[in-house]
């Protein structure tokens, strides 16, 4: 099997992205496994490496077909005027960010990378550069025309998709409804199966209203929305249960009874998802036509420069995307009578050991 090339864009160049590329990638055992490529700045790698005393083998390239395995390999998408601030939000770092992220993307899209991960943007200056998306999940699904996706962050323990993402919290409710609720149960459930084969897959969706609206009390969505929802998944074979109170599903960890769990919004789910898996946390782009991972962390402007940030939930990302990518090509041998159910079960059962 020939080594994935994987596409890795720079994010913010003033954050710690470089620094956490920097430490997953001289990792031998990964390196001398895939070929990485970088989409961002050679002069900027150098001034991280520099920085951090960072040996790591890189070389700049023009297009992927000459990336190299076992290197770290880097393609220049901004000019060479092109400035570090360390732990500054600039304009010339989100113009830097969004030239590595077309680049990047039209480089998967023409099958020139396998897959993408993509290093944290930050959502306010990235929009000077004429990024006009309230983060990548919205980016890449209007660049993928995928109308029914899904924003998952997820770990070994837990996974969590959310019905509404970056929007303000006063739109929720205006925003939910039976029909994008059943959306996203569905897409999740596909998600469950075909990128992470899970056979039957076990939904657990929450609540709005704080007690479930306490039979109207306050607040109906449960009644009128999310109840339907749910009822309508069950008749097209999707085990999905709830709604359940967040408070008390997180608070008694009733999340290990599912595989994975359906928040309405943002904050909802990742407020305590990065309670629970904040050091490995990966952030997944679900009902694309390509694999997406990227870590659950911003672009912590706070410790930049300080060679203190965690590449686990970067490495994490890393692993989680080309396990993905794999399990697609297994369900498809599946699905095409290449490759037969207790195959499948027992590649599954080899790589939970890690074999």
């Amino acid at each position: 099997m020939s080594r994935l090339r994987i596409g890795i864009t720079h994010g913010d160049i003033n954050g710690i992205s470089y620094e956490v590329i920097l430490k997953t990638l001289s990792d031998s055992r990964l390196i001398n496994n895939i070929t990485p490529i970088i989409y961002g700045s050679p002069k900027v790698l150098a001034y991280y490496r520099k920085a951090f005393n960072n040996n790591s083998q890189t070389m700049t390239i023009n297009y992927p077909e000459e990336a190299r395995p076992k290197n770290i390999n880097i393609i220049n998408c901004n000019s060479e005027d092109v400035r570090v601030e360390m732990g500054l939000s600039t304009e010339m770092a989100g113009l830097a960010a969004y030239q590595a992220l077309e680049k990047a993307v039209q480089d998967l899209k023409d099958n020139k990378i396998d897959l993408i991960v993509t290093a944290p943007i930050n959502k306010k200056n990235i929009q000077a550069a004429g990024f006009n998306f309230l983060g990548h999940t919205e980016f890449f699904a209007k660049e993928f025309n995928s109308k029914n996706h899904l924003m998952i962050l997820m770990n070994d323990v837990i996974k969590i998709g959310v019905v509404t993402e970056h929007i303000p919290i006063s739109q929720v409710p205006s925003t939910l409804s039976k029909e994008l609720i059943l959306e996203k149960i569905n897409t999740l459930n596909e998600s469950l199966k075909s990128d992470f084969l899970i056979r039957k897959p076990r939904i657990a969706v929450l609540s709005l209203n704080p007690h479930c609206g306490d039979d109207g009390l306050i607040g109906d969505e449960e009644k009128n929305i999310i109840i339907p929802a749910i009822e309508e998944a069950k008749t097209q074979d999707v085990l999905a249960f709830g709604p359940y109170p967040a408070d008390g599903f997180f608070g008694a960890a009733l999340y290990r009874n599912f595989d994975a769990v359906l928040a309405m919004y943002h904050d909802q789910g990742l407020a305590p998802f990065k309670v629970i898996a904040f050091e490995d946390g990966v952030n997944y782009t679900a009902g694309l036509p390509i694999v997406r991972t990227s870590p659950a962390h911003g672009t912590a402007y706070d410790i930049t420069g300080k060679n203190i940030a965690s590449e686990q939930s970067f490495r994490s990302a890393l692993y989680t995307a080309i396990d993905i990518y794999n399990n697609r090509n297994f369900q498809q041998e599946l699905e095409e009578g290449k490759l037969n159910v207790d195959e499948l079960e027992n590649i599954k059962e080899l790589k939970q050991n890690g074999e």
